[in-house]
C-alpha cells in the first residue's frame, strides 16, 4: 500500500506518517514535507522518483503526471485499467495526505501582493485531492488533520479503510477544493473588477430544535471570518441552548450595545429595544434600563457593554431573563446566576472594529446585499433648522435618542430623558402611530412615578422624516423639549413652522435610519 504526503498544514503529519510506516505503507512524499517527514527519521519515496521527472518551475510542477494521477484514478476492478497500468509501469496510489497552499492567510495580510496571492494559489494539491476523491471506492483522501486518528485506527483494526470512510472523506475533500477556489475566484474577481457573482461559505454551528415556529425547520451557520459583537463566536457559559428567535432577538441587542462606548445597557423584545439606557456604571445604566419598562422587559434579553458584576447580577437574578450579554462576567455574578439553570449567559467580544460588513437578507428566489448601517452621525447644535436652539445639556439626549431609534423597527420614534428610554414607537404604519404609542407609552411611566409629562421635558428622535406636522404637534402636548429627525420631506417647513409655533428646538441630521 502507497500513500501520497504533500502538506502545508503539518500538524500531526509527522505522527500520522510513522503510524502508517508502522502499519507497513510505503510513503511518497513532495518538498518540505518530504524533508520533515526524513529529518524525523522516516524512509521516504521522492515524488521525482516515481515521476522519473524533476520538481521544475519553483515547485510549480512536481505532481501533475501520469503516474500520480494514473496511480489515483485507475479503477482496481477494471481489468483494461489495471493492463494500461501496467504497460506504462505506474503503480496504485492508495492513500493521498495532502492540504493546500495558506491562500486565505496570505490574502489576509494588509501588505500583500497580488503576486504574492497568486504564487500561493495551489495546482497540484486540488488536482490530487479531486482525483482521490473521484475514486473514493478505492483510494482514502485525507486533507484534515482532524482525520488522521480515525484513518489509521481503521487500517489497524481492518487493514484499510472502511468504505462509509472513504466516501465521507471525499466529500470532505470535494469541500476543501470548493472552499480554496471560492477564495481564489473572490479575490481574482475583485482585482479585476467583476461583481455579477456573488459566493458565501458558512459552517454550520448548530441544528436548532426549530425555526420562528415550530413547525419551522431551522439551522445556525457561522461566517469563516471571525468578528466582534458576533453569537456566531460568543461563548455560552450557561443555560439552554439559544433558539432560531434568541439568535435573532440577541444579535439586534448587539447591535444597539455597538452604538456606545459609555456604560450602556438595552433590554429587548421581538428585534426592538423595549428600555436601554446610559450610566455612570453597569448597575446605573441596568436599573434605569429596568426603570424605563419594568412591564416589557419579562421574558426579554438583556446586553450591556461592560462587566456584569455581583451588584448588577442580584438585581438582574430576580427578573425572569432569557438571555445576558456582556463582554465578562465576574466569577461571584456567574456564581450567582448560574443557579438558574436555564438562563442564557453569553460571553461576547465587544472590541471595536470599524470595518464595514455586508448584511444578507433572503427573499422569495434571490439575495438583498447591503452594508451594515453602523455609521450613525453625532448630533450637533449646527443641525437646528428652527429659531429655538437646543440648550447644551439636551445635546447628549439628542444623541442617546439618535443612536436608539436607528435600530427601532420603522416606522420609529423613541422618547428619552437624562440617557433613559422613556417611550418607544415601533413598526407601525404610519410615523404618528410610533409617536402616539411612544408618547403615551412616556406619560404612563412618568406619572407612575408622580411626575407630569408635560413638565418633564422630554427628547424625541424619529428614524425617518415627519411627511406632517402632526408629529411635532403631538410632540408639543406632551411638552417635549427637543426633536431630531432626518429631515428630507417635501413638507419639512411644515413641520419647522409647527416647531417653531411651539419653541421647540429641531434638529435635522441630514440621514435616514430605516430599519425593515
Amino acid at each position: 500500500m502507497r500513500a501520497l504526503f504533500s502538506v502545508s498544514d503539518k500538524t500531526g503529519v509527522v505522527e500520522f506518517a510513522t503510524a502508517l510506516k508502522s502499519l507497513g505503507w510505503d510513503i511518497i512524499a513532495t518538498g518540505g514535507t518530504m524533508k520533515l517527514l526524513k529529518e524525523a527519521g522516516l524512509e521516504i519515496i521522492n515524488i521525482s522518483d516515481v515521476t522519473g521527472f524533476p520538481e521544475i518551475c519553483d515547485g510549480r510542477v512536481k505532481t501533475l503526471h501520469p503516474k500520480v494521477h494514473g496511480g489515483l484514478l485507475g479503477r482496481r476492478d477494471l481489468e483494461s485499467h489495471r493492463q494500461q497500468l501496467k504497460e506504462n509501469g505506474i503503480e496504485y496510489i492508495d492513500m493521498v495526505c495532502v492540504n493546500l497552499y495558506p491562500f486565505k492567510e496570505t490574502i489576509a495580510k494588509p501588505d500583500v501582493t497580488m503576486e504574492d496571492a497568486v504564487e500561493h494559489i495551489d495546482i497540484g494539491g486540488p488536482s490530487m485531492l479531486r482525483s482521490a476523491a473521484k475514486n473514493w471506492a478505492d483510494v482514502t483522501v485525507v486533507c484534515n488533520p482532524e482525520d488522521y486518528g480515525k484513518v489509521i485506527d481503521e487500517i489497524r483494526a481492518g487493514g484499510n479503510t472502511t468504505k462509509q470512510t472513504r466516501l465521507e472523506l471525499s466529500a470532505k475533500a470535494y469541500t476543501h477544493t470548493a472552499e480554496y477556489d471560492i477564495m481564489i475566484a473572490t479575490y481574482m474577481r475583485t482585482q479585476a473588477g467583476l461583481n455579477e457573482k456573488l459566493f458565501l461559505e458558512y459552517d454550520l454551528k448548530q441544528s436548532l430544535r426549530y425555526g420562528e415556529n415550530p413547525h419551522q425547520q431551522a439551522k445556525f451557520y457561522a461566517a469563516m471570518e471571525k468578528v466582534p459583537y458576533s453569537l456566531a463566536t460568543a461563548e455560552q457559559l450557561n443555560g439552554k441552548e439559544l433558539s432560531y428567535n434568541n439568535i435573532q432577538d440577541a444579535n439586534a441587542a448587539l447591535n444597539i450595545v455597538r452604538e456606545f462606548d459609555v456604560p450602556f445597557c438595552v433590554g429587548l423584545k421581538h428585534m426592538n429595544p423595549c428600555g436601554a439606557a446610559i450610566g455612570k456604571d453597569v448597575v446605573d445604566a441596568w436599573k434605569k434600563t429596568y426603570e424605563a419598562d419594568k412591564v416589557s422587559i419579562f421574558g426579554g434579553i438583556v446586553a450591556t457593554n461592560c462587566e456584569v458584576n455581583l451588584e448588577v447580577a442580584e438585581l438582574m437574578k430576580p427578573i425572569f431573563l432569557e438571555i445576558i450579554m456582556a463582554p465578562s462576567f465576574s466569577d461571584d455574578a456567574l456564581a450567582l446566576l448560574r443557579t438558574k439553570k436555564n438562563l442564557r449567559l453569553l460571553k461576547v467580544d465587544m472590541s471595536k472594529d470599524d470595518k464595514v460588513r455586508k448584511q444578507f437578507v433572503s427573499v422569495n428566489g434571490g439575495l438583498l446585499v447591503q452594508d451594515q448601517d453602523t455609521a450613525t452621525k453625532t448630533v450637533v447644535p449646527e443641525m437646528c433648522v428652527t429659531e429655538p436652539k437646543p440648550l447644551q445639556e439636551d445635546m447628549e439626549d439628542l444623541n442617546f435618542a439618535w443612536h436608539i431609534v436607528k435600530h427601532v423597527k420603522s416606522n420609529a420614534i423613541v422618547v428619552v430623558k437624562n440617557g433613559m428610554t422613556y417611550g418607544v414607537g415601533a413598526g407601525q404604519m404610519n410615523r404618528i402611530g410610533s409617536a402616539e404609542i411612544a408618547l403615551k407609552e412616556a406619560k404612563t411611566t412618568i406619572e407612575a412615578n408622580g411626575g407630569k409629562v408635560e413638565d418633564f421635558g422630554l427628547i424625541l428622535a424619529s428614524d425617518g422624516f415627519f411627511p406632517f406636522d402632526d408629529c411635532v404637534a403631538l410632540a408639543a402636548e406632551y411638552g417635549v423639549k427637543a426633536i431630531v429627525q432626518p429631515g428630507g420631506s417635501v413638507r419639512d417647513e411644515d413641520s419647522i413652522r409647527k416647531a417653531n409655533e411651539h419653541g421647540i428646538p429641531m434638529l435635522f441630521t441630514g440621514n435616514r435610519h430605516f430599519k425593515h
